[in-house]
Parts: structure tokens; C-alpha cells; sequence
């Protein structure tokens, strides 16, 4: 079944969805074409919005447009159109990450649709967590949701969850002696709040939360060495639920399978009552991503550590506008 035509209305909101998605650093490194003529939206990495002490191989920004994608996907089946994607259709272009034809019409009982409502209410939660235990049948829905994007989703035991935090606490000393990636961070993470002449893209200080005592949770402290006028300490969750998401290979593809995953889970999860951080310090060590696995599942490469319970909702970061990310021919 053939969509009607596409009009610059609905394409706007598609891309208004995509861009709510989480990116290292909420550098949002993405770019769309829309071509009238056919029908369909090209993904294009942003190169000048990569960060390569901290992503020196480009995996967060695959992750991040990956995350968009699926975005896209959500907002495009909940307007009644079934996104057909071709992921890296171009060789020669190693910047197109992805092709969406947008020309066919959705099944109106399309699962995707269901999750609409939580693109926007997802946010970042660097608050501290209540204790309560997640049911097993939300974790379960969790992993089913990891893997339709054919990506891995697995709840460590409490042995590997303590070995997770301790490769954290390690990456965390590193990058205290990195001056650099800590130089990189400063770029993106601000230490006040947000104004109206605030940029639009990074992290503003209303969306840090408060300092942790101690180091019982996975929250990156994002200003390390740096003073953020207001923010309080607190301490966080002594039994942290962390998931690990990952794939069976490591190229660019399972990346941005990895992304739409990511994004996949998060809006289930937003739906199942529950917040989330994103952790990726001990995955930016190539010396200690190895270990962050769980050698007891079948998972290979892991690409994101999510942090997940019951608690507040995050604040929300700036968002570019559409125009500065949309060509349109």
C-alpha cells in the first residue's frame, strides 16, 4: 500500500522526533536529507560534532545516530507509514549511515506506534534511584525489545554488577589524568543553567543532578574539577540495576543496530514507569571494555551501560532546530 505524498508538515515532525534522541554528550552529531522526489530521508553522521578523545573510533556517534533513526521509525509508523531502511547504502560514502523510503503505508496495529508518547518524555536521569526491585516481566520485555533490533540486552548478576562499577571507578580515574577528554567534556558540559542564549546542543547544569557520596552508582560526574553553582551532594542507590547492551560484532553496522536498540529499550522502559542513565566511561578504555562484558552470556561486544529504576524524571537537554539539521532537494 502507497503512503500519500509526503508534505513538509509530517517531515518536519519526523525529524523533530529523531533529534530527541540521547548522543555522548548531547552533541547530536546528525544530519537528514529529504528527497521530494522519492520519497525518502538520508541519515548523514555530522563529522564536525564528532569527539575524538572521547570517540576516537566514532562507536558513541553511531549509537547516537542510531538512536535517531529510530526515532524516525516510531514517529514515521505513527503517522501511518512503514520506514523501509537500508543501513550504509553507499560505500562510497562512509557519512551516510542510512536510507528510509517512507513511500509505503504502516499497519495500523504497528507496535512501533505505541511508543510515540515516550519519545519526548525520555530524558537522561542523573538522580538517585529508589532501591525497589524492576519485576522480572518488565525486564524480560526489556530484553525482547533489544533483541527486535537484533542487539542483546542482559541484566548482570550482583558479582558482575559490582566488577561493572569497579571498571567505572577505574575509567573515571583515567580520565581525571586525561586532560584532553576532560578538556573535551568541558566543551560540551555546561556549568550553568540554561537561558535564552544558551546553545542548543550539549548539557546544561539543571540537567547534571546533584553530586554523589560515595561511589555506589554509575553516574558519570560530568564536571569534574569544575564548580556548578547550586548543585547539591546526595547519595545514590546502593544496589544499582544495570543492564548491558551489545552485539555479536563491532563494525559500524551493529552500531547503529545498537543505537536503534538503545532507544528501543529506553522508550519501553519510559512506558514501564521507569528512568535511566547512560554510562559509556568503561567502554571508552579499549583495555577495559573487554572486561565489562558478562562472560556468562553469549554477548560479545558491549555498546552502552544502562543504569535503570524508579526515580525522578530528567530534566530535558536543548535540542538544534530543524532547519539547521534538514536539507531539503
Amino acid at each position: 500500500m502507497t503512503a500519500p505524498t509526503l508534505d513538509m508538515p509530517a517531515v518536519t515532525a519526523f525529524i523533530e522526533a529523531a533529534v530527541a534522541a540521547p548522543s555522548l554528550h548531547n552533541a547530536q552529531p546528525w544530519k537528514f536529507q529529504f528527497h521530494r522526489g522519492n520519497g525518502t530521508l538520508r541519515l548523514y553522521a555530522d563529522l564536525e560534532r564528532e569527539l575524538p578523545k572521547t570517540d576516537p573510533d566514532n562507536r558513541g556517534l553511531h549509537l547516537g545516530c542510531g538512536a535517531a533513526l529510530f526515532n524516525l521509525r516510531v514517529a514515521a509508523v505513527a503517522a501511518g507509514r512503514e520506514p523501509t531502511v537500508r543501513l550504509l547504502p553507499d560505500d562510497s560514502d562512509p557519512t551516510l549511515l542510512a536510507e528510509v523510503d517512507l513511500t509505503a503505508g504502516a499497519s495500523p496495529d504497528d507496535p512501533l506506534a505505541l511508543l510515540q508518547p515516550a519519545i519526548r518524555r525520555r530524558h537522561t536521569s542523573r538522580y538517585p534511584f529508589l532501591e525497589d526491585d524492576i519485576p522480572d516481566v518488565l525486564r524480560d520485555g526489556l530484553c525482547v525489545a533489544a533483541h527486535l533490533e537484533g542487539a542483546r540486552l542482559v541484566f548482570p548478576d550482583v558479582w558482575h554488577v559490582q566488577s561493572v562499577l569497579d571498571l567505572t571507578h577505574d575509567a573515571e580515574f583515567r580520565e581525571a589524568w586525561a586532560p584532553d577528554v576532560r578538556g573535551e567534556t568541558a566543551d560540551w558540559v555546561r556549568t550553568e543553567p540554561s537561558s535564552e542564549i544558551s546553545p542548543s546542543d550539549g548539557i546544561p547544569a539543571e540537567a547534571l543532578g546533584p553530586g554523589q557520596w560515595g561511589a555506589s552508582s554509575p553516574v558519570r560526574d560530568l564536571t569534574v574539577g569544575r564548580t556548578v553553582a547550586g548543585r547539591g551532594w546526595a547519595p545514590f542507590e546502593k544496589r544499582p540495576h544495570i543492564a548491558l547492551l551489545g552485539t555479536a560484532q563491532d563494525h559500524q553496522v551493529d552500531w547503529l543496530r545498537a543505537g536503534q536498540a538503545l532507544e528501543r529499550v529506553w522508550l519501553e522502559a519510559t512506558l514501564d514507569g521507569l528512568v535511566a542513565s547512560l554510562t559509556s566511561q568503561p567502554l571508552e578504555w579499549p583495555e577495559l571494555r573487554w572486561a565489562v562484558r558478562d562472560p556468562t552470556s553469549a554477548m560479545a561486544h558491549v555498546q552502552m551501560v544502562i543504569r535503570l529504576g524508579y526515580g525522578p524524571e530528567g530534566r530535558p537537554t536543548p535540542r538544534r532546530p530543524v532547519a539547521e539539521v534538514l536539507d531539503i532537494l
